[in-house]
């Protein structure tokens, strides 16, 4: 049976990797370019049947749709390959090319990317979006699936090949004819559980560094189950992901900022959560866990003392 379209992916991280499985799933073609990218990330679009490409020109060429799913530092340069090397096709394509931007960025940067194409590459139909949840998995024969809030003016549905199919494919949801809107969702969403998760990183290593660790856990369990189950889940599965998380949180106060009103402190509140993903990427042995090969910080109690080392660590370096 034919692929329904082609479906391009930048990148194969933990996300680009479970929506590339489902896609895959779903009779679609699924391709990449993974030049310059990890032997980790090759070994993965090897074991998945994903089609490597050696080009962004090859990536382009062949495909109908294009996901952007990368570190939010890479967004605006990712869409600025995709423009390059649209402009080098020696062939015109025969349908227009959807970039649908998945990143976890600010609506102004969104709005950044929708003009680069509009000036750049007006035939190319951009997209924003976000990601809202884990990445694809199959469990019983049934697909769970993260949310995708879109907006903009081009419409997925109305895309000639297989546009209605792919968006409810993806649980793609169209909330607003403007090009920020589904950006700002993603922020407003992450603000409440990255920032949870950050809030609960300092609680615990402090409360650990006072030897009081074990009393926090037993009242959170007994007053607050709900939310200890949720820093569990947080805490334990953040370290392989916080060095991307340090430009989202950047990215969520520029949100709050720009579209909130927030200013002074009250914007500053997500840049404080920034850093505290900073330490915890660039100071303490959690930053050099992947997801592929876990070693530490598989518990709470764990993450607190890589967290409290690290931190020591530091003031000693300093002083």
């Amino acid at each position: 049976m034919a692929p329904l379209a082609t479906v391009g992916i930048l990148s194969i991280g933990d996300m680009g990797m479970g929506i590339a499985k489902l896609l895959i799933a779903k009779n679609y073609r699924v391709v990449t370019n993974v030049e310059g990218r990890s032997q980790d990330t090759q070994t993965r679009v090897q074991r998945a049947s994903i089609e490597a490409l050696p080009t962004d020109s090859s990536l382009v060429s062949a495909s109908d749709y294009i996901l952007s799913i990368v570190p939010p530092r890479d967004a605006l340069a990712t869409a600025k390959r995709i423009t390059t090397a649209f402009k080098t096709l020696s062939t015109p394509k025969a349908n227009p090319l959807y970039y649908l931007d998945l990143n976890a960025i600010s609506p102004r940067t969104a709005r950044s990317i929708g003009t680069l194409f509009s000036t750049q590459t007006p035939k190319i139909k951009f997209l924003d979006g976000g990601i809202i949840g884990g990445p694809p998995s199959l469990k019983d024969s049934s697909w769970s699936l993260p949310s995708i809030p879109m907006s903009g003016p081009h419409l997925l549905i109305s895309a000639p090949i297989s546009g209605a199919h792919l968006q409810e494919t993806l649980n793609i949801k169209h909330i607003s004819p403007e090009i920020g809107p589904a950006s700002g969702l993603k922020c407003c969403f992450a603000s409440t559980t990255k920032g949870f998760t950050a809030l609960c990183i300092q609680s615990f290593t402090t409360a650990h560094s006072l030897g009081i660790l074990p009393n926090l856990l037993e009242e959170m369990g007994a007053r607050l189950p709900n939310q200890l189950k949720s820093a569990k889940g947080g805490l334990t599965s953040m370290p392989p992901k916080a060095y991307r998380w340090v430009n989202e949180m950047e990215e969520i106060a520029m949100c709050h900022s720009d579209e909130g009103g927030f200013e002074g402190e009250g914007k500053g509140i997500f840049d404080g959560v920034a850093a505290v993903y900073r330490s915890v990427a660039d100071d303490t042995v959690l930053g050099e866990e992947k997801t592929e090969r876990r070693k530490r910080g598989l518990t709470v109690e764990d993450v607190a003392e890589c967290m409290g080392e690290g931190l020591r660590n530091k003031r000693m370096k300093v002083e």
